[in-house]
């Protein structure tokens, strides 16, 4: 069974046992969330597609872990002005364990 959810205005294709990271979603490690946004669900020739979001259908998940991403640098420049900003930036994510799909 394959579904395709969204969260934090992103989608990810997904299917029980399937690890991702997903923008931070409040909670620790061990506890578990649902998304309920799923956009589609297919199950061998069985395929569902929602407008925009499938009704009852929920993916079950477990949180893995909290943590940041490495550090990217953010460069600007403007030429013929001798401005140059250097910064740099890092991102909360979750990780999370998809562990069933309820339809």
């Amino acid at each position: 069974m394959i579904a395709v959810i969204e969260t934090g205005g992103k989608q990810y294709r997904v299917e029980p046992g399937t690890t991702l990271r997903v923008e931070k979603i409040a909670g620790s490690a061990g506890d578990k969330i649902s998304f309920d946004k799923v956009l589609l669900l297919a199950d061998g020739a069985d395929v569902k597609i929602g407008a925009p979001f499938l009704p009852k259908i929920k993916a079950e998940a477990v949180v893995l872990r909290q943590g940041r991403t490495r550090k990217e640098i953010v460069f600007h420049y403007h030429s013929k002005t001798r401005k140059r900003t250097k910064n740099t930036h890092r991102e909360y994510f979750t990780e999370v364990r998809i562990e069933k799909i309820s339809a």
